[in-house]
């Protein structure tokens, strides 16, 4: 997870954007079958969580401190 801790809120929402439509187009095989494998999948969805874990861990801090 430490890849995302050093981005700002910014940069992890787009990048958040960007896995995202990532994942949907693997789920939709837009980018065609050859092009991902099962393990992409699998990571983009780790990706996912983990940006949002960061965010929501960043969101809780600011709470807790004020």
């Amino acid at each position: 997870m430490s890849k995302f801790v050093d981005k700002s809120d910014g940069e992890l929402t787009e990048l958040l954007a960007e896995k995202r439509e990532k994942l949907r187009e693997i789920r939709f095989n837009i980018t065609g079958a050859s092009d991902t494998s099962p393990h992409e999948k699998k990571q983009v969805k780790k990706d996912v969580a983990r940006i949002l874990t960061e965010l929501r861990e960043r969101q809780l801090t600011h709470i807790y401190d004020h």
